[in-house]
């Protein structure tokens, strides 16, 4: 978890020096969301095939069939499913790439009378969708190394992403406009992460080869079935986004470019915590669960949620109360305006308040697959994901609270999430929460409290009007100064010791 988690921070970090590039370079306008929309649609397939369905149903199995089997099993398995891969992200890419004049039509209706944002998304679809195939090959081979314990590989992938962006915004003079170069910037990384996975695959002395596609290999229909609800669940969980991108597009321009900006500083979170916790959990949960020892299934549960809120917690409060000196240091600069920090303040002080439910998610549903139960959690996303639909639309357009309700309607939908996966788990001893645990969250809660206090009154330290020295300057302080309270509280009511972190540091990282 520190190393997914460590890597993760420092993707999460060339990602603001990219977003602080894009909002000076495109701003809110236009431009920006059209790419926005082409970003949206190769990452809505890749969070439901590369780093969702496929994911969590080729761990466990290779993960099993590694206990199980051994590796010459498990190489055959993986030589096979790869292969799967390959082809199918082919047909789906080129299908898709034919079709994106239609599509765009659909997933965001609002740009139907906008010509040149029409125009604009599909040109910059069509070279950003190849990425999805790229980034689901790269997903299996990260999934291999995470169940050989090597985590840092997959959670370095991202960084590449970032610094391939950067470089091309950099370059944007040579492109018809900064959004086709971010365009291609994302064609060029998904060979970037591609080619790093493989290089480490080889490194570790993993067999993958390329083979003829076998479909009537039994663990492939037994994957192709964990897939199938995992492929709704995913995507019920992800027409979230494209409903938000629906109701964003009738909105006033700029709206997408809002939940754009508020999202990336609420993914940190939710990306250094959430998804560090799911990838290092799910091999080890299933390895564990396969052996049968539910007392370390138990433990390993416990001790993730514990971690889980020790961060996530902390995160929530800090993007809630110092969301405004956030949003204008890192984006109010260029063609980002002080209106556009106002609409994208309120945003994220929405997404802010489902942190801990999205994080706890990920742990919730981790226990399931881990089970090889890729059902349930498909029920509890469909529930969550209507309401989410109906109490956004409710709140944009009936009570009029604008880009801010549809922020809103996502954070109460994570919260309804989370209460539907625990009463699932209920009874189940591997999933039951410990003393330990209930006592740790009190603490840190009570740890959260002091931090929240501190922002409150701290508020007038940062020049709303300074310059952009004097607005960093106030921000490390806010910042600094509510990372430190809360570090000192959770060390002196005992959640953390300082021996435990000792422990964290002196692992060697693979």
């Amino acid at each position: 978890m520190a190393t997914v988690a460590g890597l993760t921070g420092l993707s999460r970090i060339a990602g603001f020096i990219r977003d602080v590039l894009t909002a000076v370079v495109l701003g809110a306008g236009p431009v920006s969301d059209a790419f926005f929309v082409a970003l949206k649609l190769p990452n809505f397939f890749r969070r439901v095939t590369a780093e969702g369905a496929f994911s969590v149903s080729f761990v466990p199995l290779y993960s099993e069939s590694l206990e199980k089997e051994g590796e010459e099993e498990a190489g055959v398995f993986a030589d096979n499913a790869f292969a799967v891969m390959l082809w199918g992200m082919l047909g789906i890419t080129l299908l898709v790439m034919l079709f994106m004049p239609y599509i765009i039509y659909v997933i965001a209706p609002g740009f139907k009378g906008d010509v040149s944002r029409y125009s604009m998304a599909v040109d910059m679809a069509r070279v950003t969708f190849p990425y999805l195939m790229l980034m689901s090959l790269t997903a299996l081979m990260g999934g291999m190394l995470n169940a050989h314990s090597r985590f840092a590989p997959f959670a370095a992938a991202p960084i590449l992403f970032n610094l391939s962006l950067i470089v091309f915004l950099l370059m944007s003079g040579a492109f018809k406009t900064a959004g086709h170069a971010m365009a291609w910037g994302v064609f060029v990384a998904g060979f970037l992460q591609c080619g790093l996975l493989w290089h480490f695959i080889k490194k570790a002395g993993l067999a993958l080869n390329f083979v003829k596609p076998n479909f009537e290999d039994v663990k492939i229909k037994r994957l192709f079935a964990l897939m199938g609800p995992g492929v709704i669940g995913a995507g019920v969980m992800h027409i979230n986004l494209f409903a938000d991108l629906i109701m964003a597009s009738f909105l006033t321009t700029g709206s997408i470019s809002y939940l754009y900006y508020a999202d990336r500083l609420n993914q940190l979170p939710l990306g250094m915590v959430g998804i560090a916790v799911g990838t290092a959990l799910l091999p080890l949960l299933s390895k564990t669960i396969a052996a049968g020892d539910a007392g370390e299934a138990r433990r390993l549960f416990n001790r993730a949620m514990e971690v889980c809120m020790l961060l996530a917690l902390p995160a929530a409060v800090g993007l809630f109360m110092a969301a405004l000196p956030i949003v204008t240091t890192l984006f109010e600069h260029g063609e980002f305006t002080a209106n556009d920090s106002g609409y994208t303040r309120l945003v994220l002080t929405a997404y802010a308040a489902g942190i801990p439910a999205y994080i706890a998610v990920k742990v919730y549903s981790t226990a399931y697959w881990a089970r090889q139960d890729t059902i349930t959690p498909v029920k509890a996303a469909v529930v969550s994901t209507m309401f989410n639909i109906f109490i956004s639309l409710f709140l944009v357009f009936v009570l009029n609270v604008g880009v801010a309700g549809i922020a809103a309607g996502t954070a109460l939908a994570g919260w309804l999430q989370i209460i539907l996966l625990a009463r699932g788990l209920k009874g189940m001893d591997e999933t039951r929460l410990d003393e330990r645990f209930k006592k740790a969250l009190q603490k840190i809660v009570f740890s959260c409290a002091v931090m929240g206090v501190f922002l409150y009154f701290a508020q007038g330290i940062y020049p709303d009007n300074g310059a952009l020295p004097q607005q960093i300057f106030g921000l490390l302080v806010l910042v600094g100064g509510g990372a430190a309270i809360y570090g000192l509280a959770i060390v002196l009511t005992g959640v953390v010791k300082i021996d435990d972190i000792k422990k964290i540091f002196k692992r060697k990282v693979r």
